[in-house]
Formats: C-alpha cells, structure tokens, sequence
C-alpha cells in the first residue's frame, strides 16, 4: 500500500513537472512569438516608401492647392472684381520675380533677411534655453519672472519696434534687440511646458544612476522636455521672422539695405501692388522653406524615436 502511494506521489511530481516545463515553454514560444511581431513591424516601418507614393501623397497635394489659387487669381483678375492697380494678375507678379532677377537683386532681398533672421533665432536660442530651465527649475524664479515671459510673449512684436530705434538707432543691432525680445519669451515658455510635463520617475531614476547637475540636465532633462522644446523652438522662430518683418518695413534707411519688410514697404510707397505681392509671396516661402527643412525633419525624428509615429 505505502509502495502504491509512493508511485502515485512519484506520478503526481512528474506530472506537475511536466506541467510547469510545459507552461515555461509555452511561456517561452510566446515571448518569441511577441518579438517576431515586434521585428516584423520594425522591418515594415523601414521599408523604402516608392517614389510614386512620396509624389502622390507629399507633393502633388501642395502643388494642386497652388495651381487652385492662381487659377481662381486669375478668373478673379479677368472678371474685373478690382482694378488692376489693386489686384494684379499672376503675371505681373512673375514680371517683377524676372526682374529682380535679371537685376540680380532677387537673392539679395532673400538673404539680407534669412541671414539677420537666421542669426537673431540662434542668438535668442543660446539665451532662451538657459533662462527657460532657470525658471523651470527654480521656483522664486519662476515665480518672479515666469508671468513677466508670458506677458512678454503676448505683447506683439512690433511694440518693440519704436525704442528698439530711439535706444539703439537704425542698425543691426536695432532688428537682433527686436528679434530677442520677440523670439526668448517663446523659447523659454515652451523648455519650460516641456520640463513641467516630464515624468518625476525619470529625474528619480536619473539621481538613482548618478545624473545630477548638468549631467542631468543635459542626459534626463532636456531629452525628455524635448517635445514642448521643440514647440517652443518653432515658435521662437516664428516671433522671430514676423518680428524682423515688422523692423524692416517700420525701420528703414540706406546702411540697413533691402530686406524682404523693406521691399513689402517700398511697394506700398510706390504703389506697386505686384511689388507688394512679390514681398507676400517671398516672405511665405521662406517661412514654408525653414519648416520643411529643418523644423519638420527635426519633430518626426523627435516622434518616431518616441514611438509617437509611424515610419514612412
């Protein structure tokens, strides 16, 4: 008898062995099975997307709604709903591209503005950062100047304008002063949105593996606000193009040269709206030019590595 319970025990333990080897393997098929599907979707996601589908699903849509807009400019233009000295056709407006072209001052208008705008962003950057993880960061800053910034943010940059001119005079220095007060604000107010929204775990687990200090600013910090940063950024450079716009066509004089606001002013003046229109148009393509360039490029990268969007 104590021989048979001994067997059925022995039976029982075997069959309760092969019972957990079984769950383990199938465990293990599982996990298997779970990064076989993972490295599935990562070899889907990085597919080369044919050319055709880049055409057709990035670039012909944009091109249409141009071709929409200058057909509905001209059948507005060749109806009369305005007289041509208010509204004038397309090609008035390429006769002055030609020539400016033919002048060679085309570029010049572009890059006397891409060059100070260009240069007033990356200065209100290297300020923006720093004051935006001060007030972040240090509470009586941030209460002390944190509702200044956003106060700063709202007031329209054109305010700036007048005692940028009385301080500073008609000069560069005048459109950067103009540029930073525009462009900071916005910097610092989207590093600090970003540094609010970061998870305390992270800064915990940070300290855990050593990163205080600049080592866990630079290591946890920043890489986790760098989606409300990145905001920021667009818009600084946003306050910081319409801001230059505003300093060019209010400020002008012969040592400024002829920025994009200058060449939108001097339509006014001489009563060109093709003029006026060819200034619109540049200033649009630039703006259309930095975010697709750099901005654009710069937020999917930021997405994908985040697993916020799909790879294409």
């Amino acid at each position: 008898m104590a021989s048979t319970d001994t067997t059925g025990t022995k039976a029982a333990a075997q069959d309760g062995q092969g019972g957990t080897a079984g769950r383990a393997g199938q465990a293990g098929l599982d996990v298997a099975g779970l990064e076989a599907g993972l490295d599935a979707l990562e070899t889907t996601g990085s597919a080369r997307v044919p050319l055709r589908s880049t055409l057709v699903s990035k670039v012909l849509p944009p091109v249409t709604a141009v071709v929409l807009v200058l057909v509905v400019w001209e059948v507005l233009v060749l109806c009369h709903v305005a007289p041509a000295y208010k509204l004038p056709s397309p090609g008035d407006v390429w006769g002055e591209v030609t020539d400016a072209w033919m002048q060679g001052t085309l570029f010049g208008y572009i890059w006397t503005s891409v060059s100070r705008g260009l240069l007033g962003f990356l200065l209100a950057l290297v300020i923006g950062t720093p004051l935006g993880l001060v007030v972040a960061r240090v509470k009586p800053v941030r209460a002390a100047i944190g509702p200044i910034l956003s106060g700063l943010q709202s007031l329209p940059s054109v305010a700036w304008v007048p005692p940028a001119v009385i301080w500073l005079g008609l000069n560069d220095q005048m459109m950067f002063a103009v540029i930073l007060l525009g462009a900071v604000p916005s910097i610092a107010n989207g590093l600090v949105s970003g540094v609010d929204q970061v998870p305390p775990l992270f800064l915990r687990a940070g300290r855990t593996l050593g990163a205080t200090g600049l080592r866990g600013t630079w290591h946890i910090l920043l890489p986790a606000a760098l989606p409300g940063y990145l905001a920021g950024l667009k818009q600084g450079w946003a306050f910081s193009w319409r801001s230059l716009m505003a300093a060019e066509i209010i400020a002008s004089s012969p040592d400024l040269g002829i920025g994009l606001g200058q060449l939108l002013e001097n339509g006014r003046t001489n009563s060109s709206m093709s003029m006026v229109f060819l200034a619109i148009f540049l200033i649009l393509i630039v703006g259309i030019a930095v975010d697709l360039l750099f901005f654009s490029p710069l937020e999917r990268w930021v997405l994908r590595s985040r697993g916020l969007a799909a790879r294409r």
